[in-house]
């Protein structure tokens, strides 16, 4: 089942952060992952005011989403984010769906 990174960031430090920027995504190929969303428009609609970036990448599985995060690739990444940005990640499970069910809600 798939799996999503769902990060909201407000950067402080652009230059800063532009370093982790250039290398995170080679993390995320390397482990499957697929941008879904980047920055572009968004609007918080309940809680929080909305950050200035809100991220989506899809991986193929929870457990890949997870090796992603943790991989020495990844962590190499952060050590240029910290400082320049705060940051919010969570990774999800996603749902399976069926077709014609009604529902597209687990149960």
């Amino acid at each position: 089942m798939k799996a999503y990174w769902i990060a909201h960031v407000d950067v402080t430090d652009p230059t800063q952060y532009s370093e982790y920027t250039r290398r995170a995504p080679a993390a995320f190929a390397q482990y499957g992952g697929k941008l879904l969303a980047r920055g572009g428009r968004s609007q918080a609609m309940e809680g929080r005011a909305t950050p200035q970036r809100s991220v989506v990448i899809e991986f193929t599985s929870y457990e890949q989403a997870l090796a992603c995060y943790h991989s020495p690739e990844y962590q190499e990444a952060c050590r240029y984010r910290e400082g320049a940005a705060r940051a919010e990640v969570i990774i999800v499970e996603g749902v399976e769906v069926s077709v014609g069910s009604g529902s597209v809600l687990p149960s």
